[in-house]
């Protein structure tokens, strides 16, 4: 007994300076020397001048004259958290060559080394002015980001051109900018120009804010359209042979501000602007902004309409955003500066109410027929039905999927859901408004709620925050029910398949067949797939790649995963039209459907079982004579 405890007793002395001898550092302390954003007026104008006309190396370059109080240490800011990219998204790696000066000296300026969006610099005494100048160097491949400059147009976005300093609210911030364009364009945003010279646009002061919420396209080729109501569709093109809108083209985006302004009662615009860009050169776009919206689409928009069906939905979508994101916004959301994280737990209410209207919008407008929007619906419906990822991942915590994902490709997107409060919000209002319909025999519906959630105060075009409770309170105001406990479910209840109470109630059943949609076809046609999705289990794209899988589908089963390619259906090289007849031939069959898929240098047969035919989503009515589904689209 003795000796064993003198055996412990050994192993133990030796084994503990041992693990004492391993190096164990204690972390260095953050120490925050960036000014916290104070709501006090900022003591001076600055002087913003950017010159876009390098359009050969897509270069913009930028002079500031930024007024400072006196000496000591300043920090300089380019934005980070973004509105509408619900995500610190900032440029800042596009940003070189910056020089501080004062008095004619440079000045030495050092980055965070916490927050590299911020610049610190100590001002010397007598100084009353910085001179500030970068390069903002813009994409000009597409693995570098979005293109913002092409020989024919350009997309000014002031969080990539400008600093701020830091330690004001960004609305107490005045700042006067210039911008000189390729000689002969035409430029458009929500500012007004206080004076031109040729081809430089000096812009009436406003605060720094307003400007980051205020982009310019500017183009070549140019079309302005009045929409009535303080609106205008401002267009830039390729090529001047895409800006041939026709009259009735005009006459339906003309519909869709009439409507929006009848839904929502009041106007948080003194002026709007559609900026609208027909390309296949500048990146494509849709980022909303108060008394503006940026909207980039393929070139055919007006020249090929029909074809062009699925970008109909993009400018009622944006538009909507001038009163639900940027005239009501989540409390959380809201922040004073473009420092301060932004919390995304309501966008189910700013991205998915949104998304909503914008169907309902984009219908009562006539963009799109309302056959092709219950069309449309039902393709929303059967996406979020098919979801596995419903299962474990509940509507409110895909709020957080910007900042997670950052908007990144996904390879299992039904497994690991994605910004799902977008279409999946929109159920949940569609819901809502079913059951305000019923609950009042048809004399109430979501309209109600609009005009009172978003409808107060016209021509205000600051914010107005809200929380969950405010949603539920204004709710009960249309008609008394259970909303908190109504929504609190439908955001975080996990379950097999989606909340798609809201069309049964409308009058429509989701259902599939053999034969896509018009929807479906306009859109495997716009974007060059084969939507195999409610059959197989995937989608294939160009070269026969397989774009989706639909986790524990049939390909999926098989083995299949995204990126591989088809080489051959049943032994016959790879065509769409293949697949979709060994589909088709393969109902009712015992025997797999066999393919051949190459992934790198490896080539494997695989066995797909499936024999149900192919399947398409769409709605079956079930109501008789005008269904609330029917009263929504319905133009007002």
């Amino acid at each position: 007994m003795k000796s064993h405890v003198l055996l412990v007793a050994l192993l133990a002395s030796v084994a503990t300076p041992a693990l004492a001898a391993n190096s164990a550092p204690q972390p260095v302390p953050f120490i925050d020397t960036i000014p916290a954003a104070v709501d006090k007026p900022y003591p001076g104008t600055i002087r913003l001048k950017v010159d876009a006309t390098d359009l050969d190396r897509a270069i913009m370059r930028v002079e500031e004259q930024i007024p400072v109080a006196g000496a000591g240490p300043l920090v300089l800011l380019m934005p980070k958290w973004l509105p509408g990219n619900h995500s610190p998204r900032g440029p800042i790696d596009k940003l070189a060559g910056l020089v501080i000066k004062a008095g004619g000296k440079t000045l030495t300026w050092t980055r965070d080394t916490v927050d590299v969006f911020a610049f610190h610099v100590d001002v010397p005494a007598g100084v009353k002015t910085l001179d500030v100048s970068f390069q903002y160097l813009t994409p000009n491949a597409e693995d570098q980001g979005r293109i913002v400059m092409t020989q024919e147009m350009l997309n000014i976005q002031w969080e990539g051109v400008s600093l701020y300093p830091a330690g004001y609210f960004t609305r107490q911030i005045p700042i006067s900018a210039t911008v000189t364009y390729p000689k002969g364009w035409k430029a458009a945003t929500a500012l007004r120009a206080a004076s031109s010279s040729g081809a430089t646009t000096t812009y009436e002061t406003t605060n720094y804010e307003v400007l980051v919420d205020s982009p310019i396209y500017a183009g070549k080729y140019f079309r302005a359209d009045d929409l009535g109501q303080g609106v205008t569709l401002n267009t830039v093109a390729d090529d001047p042979k895409f800006l041939a809108a026709t009259p009735a083209q005009i006459q339906l985006h003309r519909n869709l501000v009439t409507q929006a302004v009848k839904l929502f009662g009041a106007r948080h615009f003194d002026h709007y602007d559609f900026l609208f860009s027909l390309s296949d050169r500048m990146g494509g776009n849709g980022l909303e902004h108060h008394r503006s919206s940026e909207n980039g689409v393929d070139p055919a928009y007006f020249t090929e309409w029909n074809d062009s069906l699925l970008d109909h939905n993009l400018l009622p979508h944006e538009f909507t955003h001038s009163w639900n994101g940027k005239f009501r916004r989540g409390a959380d959301l809201w922040t004073p500066d473009f420092r301060t994280p932004m919390r995304d737990s309501l966008l189910w209410v700013y991205e998915g109410q949104t998304q909503f209207w914008g169907y309902v919008l984009e219908a009562r407008s006539g963009l799109a027929s309302k056959q092709d929007m219950l069309d449309a619906l039902a393709s929303i419906a059967a996406g979020l039905d098919i979801r596995k990822g419903r299962t474990w991942r509940s509507l409110d915590d895909t709020t957080n999927d910007p900042v997670i994902a950052n908007r990144r490709p996904k390879g299992w997107t039904s497994w690991q859901r994605a910004e799902d409060y977008y279409n999946e919000g929109l159920l949940v209002w569609v819901e809502a408004d079913a059951i305000i319909r019923q609950g009042t025999k048809g004399t109430k519906g979501l309209d109600d709620f609009a005009r009172a959630f978003f409808g107060m105060t016209d021509g205000d075009f600051g914010e107005v925050t809200y929380t969950i409770d405010d949603v539920a309170a204004t709710l009960n105001g249309v008609m008394p029910y259970d909303w908190a406990n109504f929504l609190k479910t439908r955001l975080t209840e996990k379950s097999d398949h989606a909340p798609l109470g809201g069309f049964e109630r409308s009058g429509y059943k989701l259902t599939y067949t053999d034969t896509p949609t018009n929807f479906t076809k306009t859109g495997m046609k716009a974007n060059k797939y084969l939507d195999l999705t409610y059959s197989l289990g995937l989608n294939v794209g160009k070269e026969a790649k397989i774009n989706g899988l639909i986790w524990e589908g049939p390909a999926y089963n098989a083995g299949l995963t995204v990126g591989q390619t088809i080489v051959a259906v049943n032994g016959t090289a790879y065509t769409d039209d293949a697949m979709t007849a060994a589909v088709t031939a393969a109902k009712g069959s015992s025997a797999p459907i066999r393919l051949t898929v190459k992934a790198g240098t490896r080539v494997r047969d695989v066995a797909v079982s499936w024999n149900q035919g192919l399947r398409y989503p769409r709605f079956v009515k079930t109501g008789t004579g005008d269904t609330p589904l029917d009263k929504l689209l319905a133009p007002k």
